[in-house]
């Protein structure tokens, strides 16, 4: 990335205008100023870019257009004999950095477990693939993208991953690729009881409705707005770093398994500060804070939601602070679940928090599903 646009941050950041804050209430109205002031501070004084470029560089990347948009992919093939092909998807907002530190484990195994070739785009108009220039793009076209994308890579077979709408995305290329796509592998789980279901709901199954609805109620306003206006929202991402920085971090300190025994929460001692630090830049150095808001405006307008039943083997990965959860037996009325893990800790990043129980997870389902 230009010199020059590394300057121009700075400056904005160093000139960032901060808000007031009640006294005493940290993270009630939102991102909480003090931990924000922090943050910048040291965004501005430590936080180095060029290392965090030079280990992105490490790795084959490429860029592509698939349906008059540019898609860029991260594209590593494994050394190892007999490495099975994975697509690995991410959701907003995150990026291509929350798989970077499954690469090496996954493509070079030193314990004898299976080796995967990766796939890693970026979804249309977040990061390197953005930003966009049509409209349209939901998920089901992000998958039809994918499923053309693996074609082109020549992958006959291959398994899928993803979470938040990686996950929406992974689901429809299920239910669009059965010849090619041997499994999908979710860690965002969002099926709904029956009303059956509902009314025979066992404790645990309440106890995840009841978080369900304190999300849809307290949590969503993010979701309100890049549902409906978000270009409006993009100039305020779009000019002020700090602002940015602000919407994605209350993401991760609310979206993660961060909180500690005193009950304050401490998102960095379950992601690593300059990690999410380079989550953040790859947004603002694309200019794609705004691209990336409108895949909310698109599912909400298209209405194609995941079909009614998806029959390639599924496995799903039930993190217990993600954002949206289901029993094993609410996901089986949409998916064809062959594998299913309950962890005792984790969030909707779950490939940042937990990498190797990720990974230990994505191994033990394609064991089940590929033939020795």
């Amino acid at each position: 990335m230009p010199d020059a646009d590394l300057a121009d941050l700075k400056r904005r950041l160093e000139a960032t205008r901060w808000p007031d804050q009640i006294p005493g209430q940290q993270h009630t109205y939102g991102a909480d100023k003090s931990e924000l002031q922090t943050l910048v501070a040291y965004w501005l004084d430590q936080y180095d870019w060029r290392s965090a470029e030079a280990e992105l560089n490490q790795w084959p990347q490429f860029t592509t257009h698939i349906d008059n948009e540019q898609v860029h992919f991260l594209h590593i093939r494994s050394e190892s004999e007999g490495a099975v092909p994975l697509l690995l998807t991410h959701g907003w907002p995150g990026s291509v950095m929350e798989f970077v530190d499954l690469i090496e484990p996954m493509t070079s195994p030193s314990d004898g477990t299976i080796p995967f070739h990766l796939v890693i785009p970026s979804l249309p108009g977040f990061g390197f693939s953005g930003p966009t220039t049509t409209t349209g793009l939901d998920p089901q076209r992000v998958a039809e993208m994918w499923v053309q994308l693996m074609a082109t890579l020549g992958y006959d077979g291959y398994i899928a991953q993803g979470g938040d709408w990686g996950a929406v995305v992974t689901a429809h290329i299920g239910h669009l690729d059965p010849d090619h796509c041997i499994g999908i592998h979710l860690n965002m789980l969002t099926a709904q009881p029956s009303a059956d279901q509902l009314e025979s709901a066992t404790e645990d199954q309440k106890l995840i409705l009841a978080d369900m609805v304190r999300f849809r109620t307290e949590e969503t306003g993010y979701h309100a707005i890049q549902s409906t206006k978000p270009q409006t929202l993009s100039y305020a991402l779009t000019d002020s770093p700090a602002g940015l920085c602000a919407w994605i971090y209350e993401k991760f300190v609310t979206w993660t398994d961060c909180e500690r025994p005193d009950g304050e929460r401490d998102v960095f001692a379950v992601v690593d500060r300059d990690r999410f630090l380079t989550n953040v830049m790859i947004y603002w150095l694309t200019n794609t804070a705004g691209s990336s808001a409108r895949i909310y405006y698109e599912f909400a307008h298209l209405g194609r939601r995941i079909p009614k039943h998806v029959a390639v083997p599924t496995a799903g990965a039930d993190f217990p602070k993600d954002i949206y959860r289901a029993s094993r037996e609410w996901m089986e009325r949409a998916f064809n679940i062959v594998h299913w893990s309950t962890f005792e800790s984790g969030g909707h990043f779950a490939a940042m928090e937990r990498p190797e129980a990720f990974i230990a997870d994505i191994r033990s389902f394609v064991d089940e599903v590929t033939p020795p």
